[in-house]
């Protein structure tokens, strides 16, 4: 896996660089030679963000960790993406590979049956408006993300609230 590094509010260190490389080539297993991934390495007062971004045949596989130390996000990141993978594996198992899951160790034998599955559908008619008045109606109503017509566009929008209380727009392409 080839890894790509940027930094906010810190200098990314090549001992920094090397360890990360280190940790992250467990998930080697996972994907072809040729896979890209993007590493941000941030720090917000006594914070410190790992985002890791693998783009893989279309789907996206993305984790962020947080904590009081950098090594320890690392650790903590490589994880949570591992057991995303695993447990998504009968979705991704196409596009990683073969071998990927061979001698997985016994705390990731999960059963996909037990996973998340869809206990509701809701349905509603899709209101044309601003952009402007879409955060007005995410904020009155207090959910994370709100779906809208775009009265510019025509098309169908996502805003959704972000951790750092901005907001964020999906327009189809």
């Amino acid at each position: 896996m080839r890894i790509s590094f940027s930094g906010k509010n810190l200098e990314v260190s090549d001992y920094m660089r090397e360890v990360a490389e280190k940790k992250l080539s467990k998930l080697d297993r996972y994907f072809p030679q040729d896979t890209e991934a993007q590493v941000t390495l941030s720090v917000e007062k006594n914070r410190h963000i790992v985002e890791v971004t693998i783009p893989h045949e279309g789907r996206i596989i993305r984790g962020e960790e947080v904590s009081g130390d950098m090594y320890a996000s690392l650790d903590n990141i490589v994880e949570k993406l591992e057991k995303q993978i695993v447990h998504n594996r009968t979705r991704l198992a196409k596009g990683l590979r073969q071998d990927a899951f061979r001698d997985l160790p016994e705390e990731f034998d999960e059963d996909e049956e037990d996973g998340p599955r869809i206990v509701r559908v809701k349905q509603f008619s899709v209101k044309p408006m601003s952009e402007e008045e879409a955060m007005l109606q995410l904020e009155l109503l207090g959910h994370a993300f709100y779906v809208f017509r775009n009265v510019d566009t025509n098309e169908i929008n996502v805003l959704y609230k972000r951790k750092d209380g901005n907001f964020g727009l999906i327009e189809p392409l």
